[in-house]
């Protein structure tokens, strides 16, 4: 758990720098590929964590500007790339600038349950880490090779000379 703000940025910049790369990788075709025929696009999931950024921040107080017509996923990947870079950078900034160490331990009310705003914070992150992870399946069903988040895929593990890569 978070004890310091500087803990939080740090960890923030690491997995939004790994989240980066994901949304690198993302071609506008591959924003149409769907979870099942009905469902969410990879385009309209992407965008969803992008834009709930500033929304679940701004729900637990802090001042940060939300997207303007957040409802209309874009159909560009280097759209999409951009405004994940600027929000990512925004959101440490102003968690930086309005939230103290101490502000870390104070409890709020976060979907029912009390949450101390260190938890809060966690919670942003495992948000983003879960639908980041949904993006990599739907790279791969889209034909594009996904980024290696916590390690690397097939074909780097086979680059790396792992003739039989872990599954």
């Amino acid at each position: 758990m978070y004890v310091s703000i500087s803990d939080f940025v740090k960890e923030w910049n690491k997995e939004a720098e790994l989240t980066q790369n994901v949304l690198a990788g993302l071609t506008d075709d591959s924003l149409a590929q769907q979870v099942y025929p009905e469902g969410r696009t990879l385009g309209r999931i992407a965008w969803h964590f992008i834009t709930n950024i500033p929304d679940y921040l701004t729900h637990f107080g802090l001042k940060i500007d939300k997207i303007e017509n957040e409802e209309n996923v874009p159909t560009s990947a280097k759209v999409m790339a951009e405004t994940f870079k600027k929000l990512s950078s925004e959101a440490a900034r102003v968690i930086e600038q309005q939230w103290t160490d101490d502000s870390l331990c104070q409890i709020q009310k976060a979907f029912g349950r009390d949450e101390t705003n260190a938890q809060i914070l966690m919670g942003l992150i495992k948000h983003i880490i879960h639908h980041r992870g949904q993006l990599t399946i739907l790279i791969r069903q889209a034909g594009l090779k996904p980024f290696g988040v916590y390690g690397p895929p097939k074909e780097d593990w086979l680059k790396l000379g792992v003739k039989n890569p872990p599954l």
